[in-house]
């Protein structure tokens, strides 16, 4: 089985991704670190020298590789992984594949990007956290109808790491 997390930065993708494959004695992997180690660069640079189309594609390319293998995998979705291209549908037309959206709230997830913005390159140059807030609500309005068709939805606004876990294990039964 794949199983693909789904969701804004700052929802818990990679931490909570590592932490199911545990439990479910699956291998992790990250979209986003695939394509870097593929590339040899980061997705910051991949963006600033050869532009978000290149990225989109090799974003495609990638995970087309990932739904190609056998192995039984948690992986860890870019932000926009799902809303770009047939990726979405590509996800949901593999057998024994399931989306889990992290659901969090733009209040969450400004809470919880603010004090780390440094180190996330797309929203560094937000000086404020109202401005953050408006970026992130942009962006959320713009991909919630691509989260929403994931196959389990899981709220993780003030919730425990252990908690989100017990519940998609829960769901995924």
């Amino acid at each position: 089985m794949k199983i693909f997390l789904a969701g804004y930065m700052g929802s818990g993708k990679s931490l909570l991704g590592k932490q199911l494959a545990k439990r479910l004695n699956h291998d992790f992997l990250d979209l986003d670190d695939q394509i870097e180690v593929m590339e040899g660069n980061s997705i910051h640079d991949i963006f600033g020298e050869k532009g978000e189309l290149y990225f989109r594609k090799l974003e495609t390319k990638v995970l087309k590789d990932v739904l190609e293998d056998h192995s039984d995998l948690v992986v860890s979705l870019g932000g926009g992984t799902p809303c770009y291209g047939k990726n979405l549908e590509l996800i949901k037309e593999t057998p024994n594949s399931k989306i889990i959206y992290l659901k969090a709230s733009v209040q969450e997830l400004t809470r919880r990007l603010f004090p780390e913005k440094i180190h996330r390159p797309v929203i560094s140059h937000l000086e404020t956290r109202e401005a953050l807030e408006e970026f992130i609500r942009k962006h959320m309005f713009e991909r919630g109808y691509y989260y929403h068709q994931s196959d389990i939805i899981v709220n993780v606004d003030n919730a425990e790491p252990e908690d989100i876990l017990n519940e998609i294990m829960e769901k995924l039964k």
